[in-house]
């Protein structure tokens, strides 16, 4: 017997189980903190499997995991981390000009660089959430021999 359920607080436990209770799910939502607006992670499908006996097989974390990768091409993963080394970089030279006077124009501007990779990091991360699929996959498509196009898996 299988079926379809969302991880979540209650997912614990198999649909057909007797804990699974509305009351329950409201109280473990209550208790769990809020998610930044930056997680992008959606609610995914699990399927339950359960036995003769109505014990839940491991197909769940099969499945979970099996989900969880995600197909991204090498370029994007290569300006991700690109981007991440830049924020680093940024923050280590806006500390530096910082220094004697965190007051300064020079400061602002270098804090200000900051900011802007850091949402050029985001805007990525976002267009990715969005699109479920990888920005350079129309590319890709018609340049599979380019270097950028070869496949990576994320978990």
């Amino acid at each position: 017997m299988a079926s379809t359920a969302l991880i979540g607080p209650n997912s614990l436990f198999p649909p057909s189980s007797p804990r699974r209770h509305p009351a329950a799910w409201i109280s473990v939502v209550a208790a769990l903190p809020r998610r930044s607006p930056l997680s992008t992670t959606p609610l995914l499908p699990l399927r339950w499997s359960s036995g003769r006996d109505g014990s839940s097989s491991c197909q769940e974390k099969r499945d979970l995991r099996a989900m969880a990768a995600v197909r991204r091409y090498k370029g994007t993963k290569m300006r991700e981390k690109r981007l991440a080394e830049m924020i680093e970089q940024k923050v280590l030279e806006a500390k530096e000009v910082c220094e004697g006077d965190d007051r300064s124009d020079e400061c602002k501007v270098a804090w200000d660089e900051v900011e802007e990779v850091s949402q050029a990091k985001a805007d990525l991360r976002r267009r990715l959430a969005e699109a479920g699929r990888d920005p350079l996959e129309s590319f890709c498509q018609e340049n599979p021999e380019k270097d950028e196009c070869g496949v990576v898996y994320d978990d």
